[in-house]
């Protein structure tokens, strides 16, 4: 196995993925593959894509990755670069689904929460940071969710660390752009994922929120399997948006996700225009 960098052909990409054993993850690993490209698959239990591994030994490395543990995240990034000799691509994926009202959330699945799909994306993109500044090239790809704009009863927790993940990659884009170094969102809708099945969270339920989160949690016995998204689908289009030579800050995947993250941007600018009269008072030189 070769160590040096020339053994990766500089046409292709290596790509760095996260959560790489189901769902986005193994689907993005599939089409990278398919197109050439080389890539680090990461997982808890990397056994998980040992097919993968084996149909491409020459372009894919698996690498045992909880990404909430710093010198794990530092391994595998090592070692990545000493397989491949550089990171092009970060694809920030590990995550689960967690449904619960706020008062049915206990501090410890909240924290569980930030610390996964916040935190750790984080960390992750500040370990390949100096890496991609240095080169002044790379795509830090953020997988939040149409929940990264637009919330629902129950998916509190879940929203909020995606809404951080995402204000965070907003100013990251902008301070990372002088580098060479992209920034790209990736806003999935419904799609059929583990996400509702063997990723999933319940919070015990109260009784109080029968009528706004019980029905969610019907909604996602209802989903579970049959949501209308096509990850390998998914997996081209955010391959062929990486290849572009310029990259949107972000890209909503599925018709779901484009109308609801639409609805909310619409109720935003209502509210805006309600209240504009009421906000542009509060200055010191507003009219008495």
């Amino acid at each position: 196995m070769s160590t040096h960098t020339d053994s990766t052909p500089a046409t292709s990409r290596v790509w760095f993925v996260t959560g790489s054993s189901s769902g986005f993850g193994r689907a993005i690993v599939e089409e990278v593959v398919a197109r050439g490209d080389c890539v680090v698959a990461t997982a808890r239990r990397p056994e998980a894509l040992a097919d993968l591994a084996a149909k491409a030994p020459d372009h894919v490395q698996l690498a045992e990755l909880d990404v909430t543990r710093p010198e794990q995240v530092r391994a595998a990034m090592a070692a990545a670069l000493a397989r491949f000799g550089r990171i092009d691509v970060l694809v920030n994926n590990a995550g689960f689904s967690i449904l619960g009202a706020v008062e049915e959330t206990d501090e410890a699945a909240l924290r569980a929460t930030m610390e996964l799909m916040f935190f750790a994306a984080v960390a992750t993109t500040r370990e390949v940071l100096p890496h991609m500044r240095a080169r002044r090239s790379g795509t830090i790809v953020q997988i939040t969710s149409v929940g990264g704009i637009t919330t629902a009863p129950g998916f509190g927790p879940y929203c909020a660390a995606k809404h951080a993940l995402e204000a965070l990659s907003e100013s990251l884009a902008a301070e990372v752009k002088p580098h060479g170094v992209r920034v790209l969102v990736v806003e999935p809708g419904a799609f059929r994922t583990a996400l509702f099945g063997a990723a999933f969270r319940d919070m015990p339920a109260l009784d109080a929120y029968a009528e706004t989160v019980g029905a969610m949690r019907a909604w996602v016995r209802q989903t579970n399997g049959e949501q209308g998204g096509d990850p390998a689908r998914a997996a081209r289009v955010i391959a062929d948006v990486v290849a572009r030579p310029e990259v949107p800050l972000r890209i909503p995947l599925g018709g779901d996700a484009v109308d609801q993250i639409r609805a909310k941007l619409a109720l935003i600018a209502a509210d805006v225009d309600r209240s504009e009269a009421l906000a542009r008072a509060t200055g010191f030189d507003a009219e008495a």
